[in-house]
């Protein structure tokens, strides 16, 4: 949804789309141990987390810490199983205070009551973090957590293929698509598949949002005529047989290694996938600011990213923020998460960390951060994420395949029609109140 249309809704409103609304955070919980009334006791505050690094961080949060001490589990990935994991303990009651939350999965847990509003104590450090992480903490006018990392895209494009080819680097999507015609021309597909998440960025680049709130209901709105336009330039780009290997298989891999697929559109944490997928082909890819809809445009999408959310049943939600805002701008923190787990973070002192203003060898000498750091300041700003999402992005991945594929007369808009008939119809069997 456009960020005008739910700050305007503001949270009650989103409160009336839920099935019971929030709870109150417990008193009664062991979750965060001592009293906020400065009792001389130290406070502890639990804290799950997937990325790696964290527990370093940890460590030197307590190292430097007298009144309050970290607990740290590290727990699976949210959508293999760490998000199970979160709301079976929430319904024990033995939940963490801290747990970390993908962007994409935080409406579902305010709609679901299972994190606690911290904006009271979180709102006086929102000039600490980049836009788009501060957004991804955001539903309604309410704070539920501290960003950690962000996902700005990019362009990686392979430089050798390009420069052997006489292709120059595309500023715009039409100049992506020139670039393409020539690479086929020399058997070399331009890109492979986007399918589920990694899609979502070129409609949130576009202004294309894909939920809404509109008269006290949920619109779910991938094919709305703006998602459309998106959809038939990637299926001008599926028609003209220019996308190669499904995203992260093999064959998309070893495409990435010998030339074969000269791009990536990407989050800049992909360049750490491409350097695992592809580590003969060093020095040949480079990084360019993501390809534009209109001429002199200065706008990108993103694409994953986290906040360390507060959770319902944490006893001292103000000791869970000091925690989380530490760990996400303390330098030596931040830079733990880059080294340990390839983070690139949403504060704007992680921004500035040494570690990301070197030249990388992969990319010939290359300092990408500084494209990824113009990126995340280009953020378009009109998107935000809505309750259901696992099954819109599931939905939306298996009718890509298929569109990839051209099975049965699928496409790029019959895989967005689904997904939001998908959603809308899960939603509707949680009595939450959706447009039709």
């Amino acid at each position: 949804m456009k960020s005008s249309i739910i700050k305007a809704a503001g949270v009650a409103s989103i409160l009336t789309l839920t099935v019971g609304g929030l709870t109150a955070c417990s008193s009664d919980s062991t979750s965060g141990s001592g009293s906020a009334e400065g009792d001389g006791k130290v406070k502890e505050v639990e804290v799950w987390t997937w990325a790696a690094g964290y527990d370093e961080a940890a460590k030197a949060f307590n190292a430097s810490h007298d009144d309050i001490q970290i607990k740290y589990t590290q727990i699976e990935p949210g959508n293999k199983g760490g998000y199970d994991k979160v709301r079976n303990s929430i319904t024990a009651g033995n939940a963490p205070c801290l747990a970390q939350v993908g962007y994409e999965t935080l409406p579902s847990f305010v709609a679901e009551g299972n994190v606690v509003d911290v904006t009271e104590f979180a709102s006086a450090d929102k000039g600490l973090y980049a836009p788009a992480g501060w957004a991804g903490v955001t539903v309604g006018d309410k704070v539920y957590g501290a960003p950690q990392d962000q996902g700005p895209m990019v362009l990686f494009y392979n430089k050798t293929v390009f420069e052997a080819n006489g292709v120059a680097v595309p500023t715009t999507w039409d100049e992506y698509q020139a670039a393409g015609e020539q690479l086929k021309a020399a058997g070399v597909k331009l890109t492979g598949t986007y399918e589920d998440y990694d899609y979502s960025g070129f409609a949130w680049q576009a202004g294309a949002p894909w939920y809404e709130i509109k008269d006290g209901a949920w619109s779910i709105t991938p094919d709305s005529p703006e998602n459309l336009d998106v959809a038939d330039y990637w299926q001008g780009l599926i028609d003209a047989d220019l996308i190669g290997a499904g995203i992260w298989s093999d064959e998309w891999s070893a495409g990435l290694g010998d030339g074969s697929i000269a791009t990536i559109v990407g989050a800049a944490w992909f360049s750490g996938i491409l350097k695992d997928s592809a580590a003969a082909s060093a020095g040949d890819w480079a990084v360019a600011e993501l390809p534009q809809w209109e001429a002199g445009d200065a706008k990108t999408g993103n694409v994953g990213g986290s906040l360390s959310a507060v959770l319902k049943g944490c006893d001292d939600p103000e000791a869970a923020w000091t925690v989380a805002n530490w760990l996400s701008t303390d330098p030596g923190s931040v830079d733990a998460l880059i080294e340990g787990g390839g983070v690139y973070p949403a504060s704007l002192a992680g921004l500035e960390s040494d570690l990301l203003t070197s030249g990388d060898d992969y990319f010939g000498g290359q300092v990408v951060a500084d494209v990824f750091k113009t990126a995340s300041g280009q953020v378009n700003e009109d998107w935000a994420w809505g309750p259901g999402v696992s099954t819109l992005v599931g939905t939306l991945a298996t009718g890509m395949k298929q569109a990839y594929a051209k099975e049965g007369g699928a496409t790029v808009a019959t895989a967005l029609t689904g997904a939001r008939e998908a959603t809308e119809s899960e939603l509707k069997q949680q009595g939450i109140a959706v447009n039709e």
